[in-house]
């Protein structure tokens, strides 16, 4: 079949975010102007540069409580750093709790029983236990097409590591088993790897 998005799909359900699967989970952990902290998971995330270290995540909802956006982009908004959490299976039902949308006065560490702890660089909570953290400084947002579609850049200005997570010198995601969103409700989980040398350059 082929479809135009602006004309519509025909199917009984959306199908653009299972056809970019999968995806990685940014457990996105903030604080508030007013000192309350928040953490929810976004599946359009992703590393965009190595050097400095860059990433990125979009928020493409609203609450009625907040200005034409979510909780934690306009925390971002107004302390300009972030956290981003890393998911591992064990934490399935935890990251789930937190998609919940909660007032913007509740928090979401509390409210999914999750152990915080602070970060080094910036005033923001991680996830204590997280195989891994990357604390961000705020880059830019940028308002995308479409009226709550906006995308936070941070700089990775620290990392957390979990020291079981670490295998000669490797960071091994087959000891915390990453979580990634697939489409609809579904998910999938990394178990396995397996390496592909790249071809050398032609003579």
């Amino acid at each position: 079949m082929f479809y135009r998005p602006a004309d519509g799909h025909g199917l009984s359900h959306n199908p653009f975010n299972a056809i970019v699967a999968p995806r990685p989970i940014g457990w996105i952990s903030s604080r508030s102007a007013a000192g309350v902290d928040n953490i929810a998971p976004y599946s359009f995330f992703n590393a965009v540069a190595y050097e400095p270290p860059q990433v990125m995540f979009a928020s493409t909802s609203q609450k009625p409580d907040q200005d034409g956006t979510k909780d934690t982009m306009a925390n971002i908004r107004h302390t300009g750093v972030f956290c981003v959490n890393i998911v591992e299976y064990a934490m399935r039902d935890a990251m789930n709790a937190t998609a919940a949308a909660l007032p913007a006065e509740g928090d979401e560490f509390a409210s999914a029983g999750i152990k915080s702890a602070s970060c080094e660089t910036i005033a923001c909570p991680r996830v204590a236990n997280a195989p891994a953290a990357l604390e961000c400084k705020l880059t830019q947002i940028v308002h995308l097409p479409g009226e709550t579609n906006l995308v936070a850049f941070g700089e990775v200005v620290g990392v957390h590591l979990r020291e079981d997570c670490l295998n000669e010198g490797y960071f091994d995601a087959r000891i915390f088993q990453p979580l990634a969103r697939m489409g609809y409700l579904d998910y999938a989980v990394v178990e396995d790897t397996f390496p592909m040398p790249r071809p050398p350059a032609p003579k």
